[in-house]
Parts: structure tokens; C-alpha cells; sequence
């Protein structure tokens, strides 16, 4: 049975997407995490040998959570297909990710906004739109400094992310930083992803 204990913010799993954990041994959220993090190691390692290609498509961003997380969920990679605690209606994903990408694309074209803004506003985003049933944050993360390093030519955002993933004070911080941008002001988050986060 499995039994697990979902962190402020986090997005319980509905029991058909439960149903899609391939390891049938996993029974708490402490297993799942390092089988989780062990795929992500993958993923970076893909990521670094991949032929580079335009990553603001759908079928990029599909690719990566597939490569994120194909290992521990038959949907990795696929749209949630059900309603959840945060996000978009979930048949509005395609479109809001649309208008997302093609957002980016003009602001970048147009220097809308710093680098460091346009990859904050894209992250939260990707957020806001919650794409996947799991694994929403540090997707939308690590696609943001994909975005930050081989689109906008600059150092990857300094949040810690292994901190972000637990109830901690610098989870509480990111999320919040994230609220305060729902109402479209991004000056906590911009503040929060280049923090010194040394412990």
C-alpha cells in the first residue's frame, strides 16, 4: 500500500495516476523522492549530451518530464488529464502553455523584460499552468535554467533545490515568492532565485 505524505504546497496524486508508479515496491514519499532523484541524475546527463534543439516547443518540455521521470511513472511525460489543488483546468493545459511559449519567444525578441525576468515569468508560468500530475516544480525549474543557459546565455538560477523539496523555511520563501506572482508582482521571486542559499 502505498502511503505518502504530501509537503505544503505539493500536489496529491489521484489514485489513477498512483496507479502509473512503475516500482511497485515504493511505499512511502522517502522512496519515492530518491528513485525520483535518481531518474532526474538522468535526465542531467542527457541534457548535457543531447544534440541542442529549440526548448520552447511542447514536445521539448514533454521530453524532459518524460526523461525526469519515465522511469518511476507510466505518464511521465504526458499532461495530467485530471483537476488539482493549483493550475489550469486541465483541458486548457495546451493552450495556456501556447500562450506561454510564444509569450517567452517575445519578450526575448524584444527584450521585454532582463534575461533573469524572462526566466522567472517562464518558470512561473510553468507553474501557474501546472503541466504533470507530479513533478511540476523541479521540471519547471530545471527547464528554466536550460532556458537561462542555452537560450539567454547566463548562469543557472542559484535557488537550492534540494532544500525546495522539503518543508523548510526556503520552501515557504519559494512558495510565497510564487503566490506574490500569481498577482504579477515577480519581485520576490526574482529575489529568491539568485539568493545566496549556502547552508
Amino acid at each position: 500500500m502505498v502511503n505518502f505524505e504530501y509537503s505544503s504546497g505539493a500536489t496529491p496524486l489521484d489514485q489513477d495516476e498512483i496507479e502509473g508508479l512503475k516500482l511497485g515496491h515504493i511505499t512511502t514519499r522517502d522512496e519515492l523522492n530518491r528513485f525520483e532523484q535518481d531518474n532526474i541524475n538522468d535526465a542531467l546527463q542527457w541534457l548535457g549530451s543531447r544534440r541542442k534543439s529549440d526548448i520552447l516547443t511542447e514536445k521539448f518540455i514533454r521530453k524532459l518530464h518524460q526523461k525526469m521521470f519515465g522511469k518511476v511513472w507510466r505518464w511521465a511525460g504526458e499532461f495530467r488529464k485530471s483537476g488539482k489543488n493549483i493550475g489550469v483546468d486541465w483541458h486548457k493545459i495546451q493552450t495556456e502553455l501556447h500562450v506561454l511559449l510564444g509569450d517567452v519567444r517575445y519578450w526575448i525578441d524584444n527584450k521585454t523584460y532582463s534575461e533573469d525576468e524572462i526566466a522567472a515569468r517562464f518558470h512561473h508560468g510553468l507553474v501557474w499552468i501546472h503541466l504533470f500530475p507530479n513533478g511540476n516544480g523541479r521540471h519547471a525549474r530545471l527547464i528554466t535554467d536550460v532556458l537561462l543557459k542555452e537560450v539567454l546565455n547566463k548562469e543557472s538560477f542559484t535557488w537550492n533545490i534540494s532544500s525546495i523539496n522539503f518543508e523548510n523555511e526556503v520552501r515557504d520563501l519559494y512558495l510565497k515568492a510564487l503566490r506574490q506572482a500569481d498577482n504579477l508582482d515577480y519581485s520576490a521571486l526574482l529575489d529568491f532565485v539568485r539568493a545566496d542559499w549556502k547552508q
